[in-house]
């Protein structure tokens, strides 16, 4: 910890009065010691920690924190704030503020050091040391563990700070660290050996629990030390596994057989949670685990009384295993379906391309040619046209069962496969279309999840994923399918395609400035995704029609023009823009010419009220324009790389051309206008707004 805090790395009379100022201040003392290299960079980081989950804690107490490419050692600063700072506790503002920074490919002793004191920010008298501290030199000195917290625990306090060699010893031989404020037993209790030597002769109830956080750095551990000294209070065995930066060692299964009860406190997936079926179970966000332990300890002990387990369950799925637990279910639907249109999309992807390229080669008469099986000419375009065009139309068969099948898996990982491809085949059987092939992806995993809920003997559960599942869940679909919901959804497919070919005038004008908005909302995320799979399944036939192609150029315009625009904006206005922003530029020239929208993330990220609503507005009059300029197009991918198979190219790229400098006037406008707010407003830090004014920062 040494090198990690020093007196200049501390600022005891932090002046911020809001948490972005106060990470800036601190960081700022990173960057003059070399700690940091980039700092808007650096700051844009933790501005996205921070967005994924507040970092305020109970007791006073804000913990940014982040991992960072821009961080070239482990760094930790601190800061008192007299005023306090919103940091998103319940109690309210934090007066300790303590940033912490770790390189992206920090290595596991030094994350180490730094989860052990995060599990001393949760001793009192260590943290009312750090309140009357009199100088930084002194409260480095503290954090350091140079110097022990006065009163009963100020053996703890040292040892907890300072515990990093031993933390970091232990890392290296896979051992979590243990907290310097327990017992012999329960620290050694980090760890499955541990836990044996360190409980009691006497049977007391035994709790085992895991912590997580997104970034693994702070919150994991600060649960941890929460609910272990809760059970220490309560009389109970707690024994975590803290599934950190710094990797995790699992509990003993033998461990985990004798416990009475779980406690699952995380904000990313739990590894290997299928360890832990059976047993009574409480599972919160990891806050709850630092905010709440007693109350945890006591809900699990309740349901223990009561005989409440949880049943045994399959792994977690392929959504579960990429998201947070406590996701509602709107959340968790939409990103099953996000999962069948991930898979399709590269489908759609070479599928659309070959079709194209094909009539670009033979024509577009090309879809009337006979099979190349029977007539392929080696040098005649035509036949190399309808191999393309062949191949394409062979991809796209596989879009609707992908979509089901895919959809499927995400709500029930491999066994939701057969049943989802089948009822996908189906929808295309019965014209249901995409659909259909959403309804028949849906019902697939809900059938195949029920049937894994099913209390199943013993002797059959070997053939269950590779016979009884697939032929069941399959049946039922096929039944629903076929003879239940088929044919209605069938017409409201045919509907929808009636309704698109009807489109003109005005009607398709505004379609077009709500694709185009819809596009630039998040940026290759799952509104942009809903209207590019809109978009695609009008083409994704042999013979698409004019609307369909008439959408399908609008979305693609639309989604080119957010990362040119911002390409085009560091070109012009390059001093309202890091210089980090000013090299991602040079990139967004490249990928909004190729139709990659996800180009404009990195400005989005830093600057959203501004940058986004300009991508927006720019995507809407794009989208309009084009549909205006009854431009078409028969790929579904290529940017300007195809520009040849679209129908009036010269107006099309108007269209593109227009929005993007919509956008690029608008953000230089609102970027402007921010920066002469910061150089005008009054500040209370000299040096922060010397700072600020060579710098954009975002809202």
């Amino acid at each position: 910890m040494s090198d990690m805090i020093t007196a200049d790395l501390v600022d005891l009379d932090l002046s911020a009065d809001t948490k972005e100022a106060a990470a800036r201040a601190l960081a700022e003392r990173m960057v003059a010691l070399g700690r940091v290299t980039d700092l808007e960079g650096f700051l844009a980081d933790v501005a996205a920690r921070e967005a994924q989950m507040p970092t305020g804690l109970d007791g006073g107490i804000g913990i940014p924190h982040c991992r960072s490419a821009h961080v070239t050692e482990p760094t930790l600063a601190f800061g008192h704030s007299a005023a306090g700072i919103d940091f998103g506790a319940a109690d309210g503002p934090a007066d300790l503020i303590f940033l912490i920074a770790a390189p992206a490919g920090a290595d596991d002793a030094h994350l180490t050091i730094l989860s052990s004191l995060a599990r001393q920010l949760m001793n009192a008298e260590f943290t009312d040391a750090l309140r009357s501290a009199g100088d930084a030199g002194a409260a480095a000195a503290l954090i350091r563990g140079d110097e022990a917290p006065a009163g009963e625990g100020a053996a703890e306090g040292a040892h907890g700070a300072s515990g990093g060699a031993q933390g970091a010893v232990s890392a290296s031989e896979g051992t979590a660290a243990a907290p310097g404020a327990a017992s012999a037993g329960a620290a050694a209790g980090s760890t499955a050996q541990g836990a044996a030597a360190g409980a009691s002769a006497a049977r007391a109830f035994r709790v085992v629990a895991v912590t997580s956080c997104p970034t693994g750095i702070a919150h994991t551990y600060m649960a941890a030390e929460s609910l272990e000294h809760a059970g220490h209070e309560a009389g109970v065995e707690v024994l975590v596994e803290t599934q950190g930066s710094a990797g995790f060692t699992r509990l003993d299964p033998a461990v985990i057989a004798a416990a009475d009860a779980v406690i699952f406190a995380h904000d990313v997936p739990v590894r290997d949670k299928e360890r832990f079926a059976g047993k009574p179970t409480v599972d919160v966000g990891v806050k709850a685990g630092i905010n709440r332990p007693a109350e945890l300890i006591a809900e699990v002990r309740a349901k223990a009384e009561r005989g409440e387990v949880t049943a045994g369950s399959a792994p977690a799925t392929p959504v579960e295993r990429a998201g947070d637990s406590t996701e509602g279910y709107g959340t968790k639907l939409r990103k099953w379906l996000m999962s069948g249109v991930s898979y399709m999309v590269p489908f759609v992807a070479a599928g659309g391309l070959l079709i194209a390229l094909g009539f670009a080669i033979g024509g577009y008469k090309i879809n009337k040619a006979p099979s190349v099986m029977d007539h392929f000419v080696w040098t005649q375009a035509d036949s190399w046209g309808a191999l393309c065009f062949q191949i394409g139309i062979v991809a796209f068969a596989f879009l609707v069962p992908v979509l089901a099948g895919y959809i499927a898996y995400g709500m029930a990982d491999r066994p939701g496969l057969v049943p989802g491809f089948v009822g996908g085949s189906i929808a295309l059987t019965i014209n249901a279309g995409f659909l259909g092939g959403l309804a028949a992806g849906l019902i697939a995993g809900g059938v195949v999840m029920a049937i894994q809920r099913l209390d199943i003997p013993a002797a059959l559960r070997g053939i269950m994923p590779v016979v009884v599942i697939p032929l069941i869940s399959s049946a039922i679909v096929g039944f629903l399918m076929f003879v239940v919901i088929g044919k209605p959804i069938a017409s409201a497919q045919k509907g929808m395609t009636d309704w698109l070919n009807g489109l003109t005038g005005t009607n398709a004008i505004l379609l077009g400035a709500l694709l185009g908005l819809m596009m630039c909302f998040d940026l290759g995320g799952p509104v942009n995704k809903v209207a590019y799979t809109f978009a695609t399944a009008g083409i994704a036939v042999a013979s698409p029609s004019d609307s369909a192609m008439k959408i399908m150029a609008a979305v693609m315009a639309a989604g080119m023009v957010p990362p040119l625009a911002m390409a085009l904006a560091t070109t012009v206005r390059g001093r309202l823009f890091t210089q980090t922003e000013r090299e991602n530029g040079k990139a967004a020239w490249v990928l909004g010419a190729s139709f990659i929208s996800e180009g404009a993330i990195p400005f989005a990220a830093a600057d959203p009220l501004r940058v986004i609503p300009s991508a927006m507005v720019g995507g809407a009059v794009t989208g309009a324009l084009s549909m205006a300029f009854g431009a078409t197009l028969r790929a579904p991918h290529g940017g300007i790389f195809v520009v040849p198979l679209i129908g009036n190219p010269f107006l099309y790229l108007v269209a593109i051309a227009v929005g993007v400098c919509v956008t690029t006037a608008l953000v230089v406008i609102l970027k402007g206008m921010r920066k002469q707010a910061v150089s005008t407003g009054p500040t209370a830090n000299p040096a922060t707004a010397k700072t600020e004014t060579k710098q954009p920062v975002a809202a």
